[in-house]
């Protein structure tokens, strides 16, 4: 019980944060790390996944190039080569720029491995293991996406699980270890319409992360081969994970993260109303917080909270609707 109320304070912190934060526009930062690739024809490979992303996150999404950095599996003296130096260094420049309203999404390109204890993603030269990656990303101030496209990237699910934070996976196992094609799927996602489930024009995190899991199940069955890797989302901290399209816990947080701007954003040029913009985010995922603490907190305080909570939601998004 303990360790429930610690859980639900590091939520109620990380909802304040956001709300405190919201002063400002958030700021979107999405860092790709494609790692050693083994071969001559896997390194095309993931040039053309790392490309479609990058083509995507300039138009549609329109994240500011100087937001975007990238790490390939290029030899270890190339300035921008996936070595475990560089990615320290690029979560150096994410530490000192990010502020609590910001959004970073981690991409992971590449291979990984797991000996039974230790899960690492390989890097161009000494490897991070699962714990230090979620050391740098523990320093960081904002809301991060960690998406790991790897072969055995299940163990990353429970050590980078965290309230707030969503964390996605292509394996559903230790045993799913082999090349994947989750990372074709996941990087096309946000330039393909069909990614749009709910029409409202944009693709959030969660629905991307259903894109590509389920065209990655009808490429096996379009082979009649038995699928070696299922995804998992988790975003409510407890490291379990769910399925795209399964029910449970997961993906309200998911579904409210977007790497564009937003369109009332990308159609105003007015402070006030990215400021709006800004605090209504940051309300819906106070929302998303109490949706998950229902169950232990008080049914009256709990319907008090949630009435509060969006009341002012409502009364922002008529204020960023009339534009003032």
């Amino acid at each position: 019980m303990i360790a429930r109320w610690r859980r639900l304070a590091v939520c109620a912190a990380a909802a304040l944060a956001w709300d405190s934060a919201a002063a400002h526009a958030a700021e979107r930062f999405v860092l790709v790390v494609s790692g050693a690739a083994g071969s001559p024809s896997i390194a095309e490979e993931h040039a053309q996944w790392r490309k479609t992303l990058l083509q995507a996150l300039d138009a549609p999404l329109r994240v500011p190039g100087d937001h975007v950095i990238v790490l390939a599996g290029r030899p270890a003296d190339d300035a921008t080569s996936a070595t475990r130096e560089r990615v320290e260094a690029a979560f150096a420049t994410l530490r000192a720029r990010m502020r609590p309203a910001d959004l970073l999404c981690i991409v992971l390109i590449g291979h990984g491995t797991f000996d039974g204890i230790e899960a690492k993603f390989n890097l161009v030269g000494p490897d991070l293991e699962a714990g230090e990656w979620n050391a740098l990303i523990g320093r960081l101030a904002g809301r991060v996406v960690v998406v790991n496209t790897t072969g055995a990237s299940y163990p990353f699910l429970e050590r980078l699980a965290s309230p707030g934070r969503v964390v996605i996976v292509a394996t559903a196992s230790p045993a799913q270890k082999y090349d994947t094609v989750f990372p074709r799927f996941f990087t096309a996602a946000f330039a393909d319409a069909e990614s749009d489930l709910d029409k409202d024009g944009r693709t959030s995190i969660g629905e991307a992360f259903t894109y590509a899991s389920t065209r990655a199940r009808h490429w096996y069955e379009r082979r009649g081969q038995l699928p070696t890797e299922l995804g998992l989302l988790d975003d409510n901290g407890d490291g379990v994970g769910q399925e795209a399209g399964k029910p449970g816990p997961d993906g309200a947080v998911a579904s409210r993260l977007f790497l564009d701007a937003g369109p009332e954003a990308a159609t105003s040029a007015d402070p006030a109303i990215s400021e709006l913009i800004a605090r209504r985010d940051a309300l819906e995922a106070a929302v998303d917080e109490l949706k998950r603490k229902r169950a232990f907190m008080p049914p009256e305080d709990h319907a008090r909270e949630l009435e509060r909570v969006l009341v002012d939601l409502a009364r922002l998004s008529r204020r960023i609707r009339a534009g003032s």
